[in-house]
């Protein structure tokens, strides 16, 4: 793992892994997802996944990101998530419905440009979120 400030860097061979229920609660997690996320498999196993959400995520991405999943559709995009220790890492993440109301996420690095595009865009968004 490669450290810039607070920001984690992921390697370009690392795919995190998560399965939710139609809560968004955890019930699968892979090693790499527990490596980034700084928390145990213990303490994800159970917890909602918005446990790593990074408070500059603008709430329309997940609303429109939900509302694409459980319609039946993939959602791809881009994802700030907090650490445990509130460092943070971007990924491209593809999140797709299967089985019975769960939800598989895959999540791999961001490229320094995608995310200087997305923390821009997001950061209009969460401005845009306050003027209501």
């Amino acid at each position: 793992m490669q450290f810039n400030n607070n920001e984690i860097l992921l390697d370009e061979k690392s795919m995190l892994v998560s399965e939710t229920d139609a809560k968004g609660v955890i019930v699968y997690a892979d090693e790499s997802f527990v490596k980034y996320s700084e928390y145990s498999l213990d303490e994800l196993i159970g917890k909602n996944h918005n446990i790593i959400r990074h408070s500059d995520m603008p709430r329309a991405a997940f609303k429109e990101l939900w509302s694409t999943v459980k319609s039946g559709n993939v959602w791809q995009g881009f994802v700030k998530n907090r650490t445990k220790s509130g460092k943070f890492y971007w990924v491209y993440a593809t999140i797709f419905p299967f089985g019975k109301d769960h939800y598989l996420s895959v999540r791999k690095m961001a490229t320094k440009e995608e995310i200087a595009k997305y923390e821009t865009l997001y950061q209009q968004m969460r401005l845009g979120e306050r003027a209501l």
